[in-house]
């Protein structure tokens, strides 16, 4: 089959930015093979809207490929994908319920975009002896790091958090590719996240994000990346657990400058996940 697909720029933050969503709004009769291909072709994180199953509580169902794999949630191609439905007018108005791989999600649109839930951060320490691993793999020395702990961190997929000393640090990494696939496998991850501070008063970060296995060598927006980020920074104390948006910025080093805000949803005044969104542009329906 030929699928239309139409190309959107998720979380850019100046006109050339954000990360590029192939998506495909009927793919209800899309093989695997079919998706991949989709991927393999565009070389992007795409995403597939598909009709919920039977008798099933949401409006839609959402697949995920990159070149190399499946992948069970992806933000950003989910932030796209709601934000061409509804100017499809495919959107049933107000919130959305989204069935993916990895959960049920709620999505709604912004102004300029849309957002999407995420569950509460799950957060373990990345054990001492693969440190050097990690630093080996991002070719820079302990001198380099924050004095943050190394963490793993998921509310879909496990991303390592590497806080780096400062945002100079951060652009000067040259990571050996090679490597990342090995050091991701030692430490059961789907991609390492080295962030610093930009502007921790106004709770703004930047990092980049290098995938484990998704065909590519970095990712211009990781919106699940930026989502597990945020409770890692809750939990060093570097953001507050209130409503105020927290700003992560990424894929300045590769030329595609992006901005994500996630908001942690506060319920009987605890943090019960988060609101992880930005602005989408691309060619309307």
């Amino acid at each position: 089959m030929t699928p239309q697909v139409q190309l959107v720029h998720v979380f850019p933050a100046e006109p050339g930015g954000g990360n590029p969503a192939p998506i495909v709004v009927d793919a209800d009769d899309m093989s695997d093979h079919d998706m991949q291909a989709v991927a393999r072709s565009y070389g992007h994180e795409s995403g597939f809207v598909l009709s919920a199953p039977p008798g099933a509580d949401h409006d839609y169902e959402l697949r995920f490929w990159v070149p190399d794999h499946e992948m069970s949630m992806c933000g950003h191609a989910t932030v796209g994908a709601v934000w061409l439905l509804d100017r499809l007018g495919r959107l049933p108005g107000g919130e959305v319920r989204l069935l993916t791989r990895s959960g049920a999600v709620t999505a709604r649109t912004t102004d300029d975009g849309a957002e999407v839930t995420q569950p509460s951060g799950q957060l373990e320490p990345v054990a001492d002896d693969a440190v050097p691993a990690i630093l080996d793999t991002l070719r820079i020395t302990a001198a380099d790091l924050a004095p943050q702990p190394i963490r793993n961190a998921r509310t879909s997929r496990v991303k390592t958090l590497v806080p780096v000393a400062d945002v100079s640090v951060l652009d000067g990494l040259r990571p050996d590719f090679d490597r990342v696939h090995q050091v991701c496998d030692l430490i059961a991850s789907t991609g390492l996240y080295p962030y610093a501070p930009s502007d921790p008063t106004r709770q703004v970060f930047d990092a980049r994000q290098f995938p484990r296995s998704s065909g590519y060598p970095e990712d211009a927006a990781t919106g699940i990346a930026a989502a597990a980020l945020a409770f890692g920074l809750l939990a060093q104390g570097s953001v507050a657990p209130d409503s105020r948006p927290i700003h992560i910025r990424q894929g300045r080093a590769m030329g595609r400058p992006s901005e994500i805000a996630v908001r942690f949803i506060l319920r009987a005044g605890a943090v019960d996940g988060v609101w992880l969104g930005g602005k989408v542009t691309g060619e309307r329906g």
